[in-house]
């Protein structure tokens, strides 16, 4: 059972949200995304995707509280989006000492650089906030081990796709996870550039 080789801290939040047993996308995913490889999660609406990206950045980081620069991203539409992402991690980071950030994009670039600087574990951003704020070197990636994409159905845009795409280059080495509804042309062709080698995981 995935929940099982969980971290102590996440299987004692599950057990006070009531989560006893995981979903089958869960099932099939959380063992390969522990593995450090590169995938693709593909499952509808209400499947625990969003629940399985926040577990598996939250182990990936050992629960624990390191450094400055971020060592997870999670890579978001927009500022709803953004939020949502916040209120799914702060169900699980309660009486931890991880450092989830969201940029809200209502801030200017120069707040939003100014209070990364200051430490952050998990940073939650779009990839035009993203993209400017390495244009302006408000970012360091050099500790990251995730990059999540949560709904990435929203890359079929072309500006985000190619902000997407000066992200990457930035970025030396981590693992890469997707999450969507359904894999389209678009996704599948992000596999001749970061996404080599990955796992499909389809429920």
């Amino acid at each position: 059972m995935p929940f099982k080789k969980l971290h102590a801290h996440l299987k004692e939040m599950l057990a006070s949200l009531e989560i006893t047993a995981p979903t089958p996308l869960q099932s099939k995913s959380i063992p390969v995304i522990k593995s450090g490889a590169n995938c693709y999660c593909t499952a509808p609406k209400e499947s625990g995707k969003t629940t399985t990206l926040v577990l598996t950045t939250l182990q990936k980081l050992k629960c624990e509280e390191v450094g400055t620069a971020p060592r997870a991203i999670v890579l978001v539409e927009n500022r709803e989006k953004a939020l949502e992402a916040n209120d799914a991690f702060s169900k699980f980071t309660r009486f931890t000492e991880v450092r989830v950030y969201m940029c809200d994009d209502k801030f200017h670039i120069d707040v939003l650089k100014s209070e990364i600087f200051e430490g952050v574990d998990i940073l939650i951003v779009t990839p035009k906030t993203m993209n400017k704020l390495l244009l302006l070197e408000g970012l360091n990636t050099r500790q990251l081990k995730i990059f999540s994409i949560d709904d990435a159905e929203f890359l079929a845009q072309k500006s985000a796709y190619t902000d997407l795409m000066a992200i990457t280059q930035s970025i030396h080495k981590c693992q890469y996870v997707i999450y969507s509804e359904k894999i389209n042309p678009m996704l599948t062709r992000l596999e001749t550039h970061f996404m080599q080698y990955s796992k499909k995981i389809v429920v």
